[in-house]
């Protein structure tokens, strides 16, 4: 049976998954409405991701007894003046979501719950490539994005990436 602070922090968690799902829906509106269709394609990828992990923690905390709660899913209120705001505002995110998973780690720490840990151990090593990967965009964006050849090729680019559902055995 769960900590009862571990289950909550999974239900916070839960919500805070579906918000990402919602702010690169979000994200990838912006960029559908900019013509960028290969940013959006990233960003609605991403957003599908997110929704999985939403449901990772959902089923977790199901197969452990746990009470799942859903609450209201804020809506997106970030506005961008270019291209590049949404990257860092996406990498921004992905940091303050390693934090989260941080947070539920520690509490199951603090009470011996191995199989929580064990659980979070993919989500800890998925945030490290999330957070990298975001970093990359960034990145990419600073060096070429800003030249209309680079721009168009970075969308081509992003176009390219295809959906692949995590491979995770709760």
């Amino acid at each position: 049976m769960l900590d009862q602070k571990v289950a909550e922090l999974i239900n916070v968690q839960v919500n805070k998954e579906f918000y990402s799902a919602y702010l690169y829906l979000d994200f990838a509106n912006y960029y559908r409405e900019a013509e960028l269709n290969g940013f959006a394609n990233w960003y609605q990828v991403q957003a599908q991701e997110e929704r999985d992990h939403a449901m990772l923690f959902i089923q977790y905390l199901q197969n452990n007894s746990g009470k799942v709660t859903l609450e209201a899913i804020d809506k997106p209120d970030k506005k961008f003046e270019d291209y590049v705001g949404p990257l860092k505002a996406g990498l921004e995110h992905e940091v303050y979501v390693t934090g989260l998973i941080h947070a539920i780690y520690d509490a199951a720490y603090s009470v011996k719950d191995f199989r929580t840990m064990q659980f979070l151990d993919w989500f800890v090593k998925e945030q490290g490539e999330e957070e990298k990967n975001a970093e990359n965009l960034v990145k990419r964006f600073e060096l070429f994005g800003h030249d209309p050849k680079g721009l168009y090729m970075l969308d081509s680019e992003m176009a390219a990436r295809v959906y692949t559902a995590p491979s995770l055995v709760l």
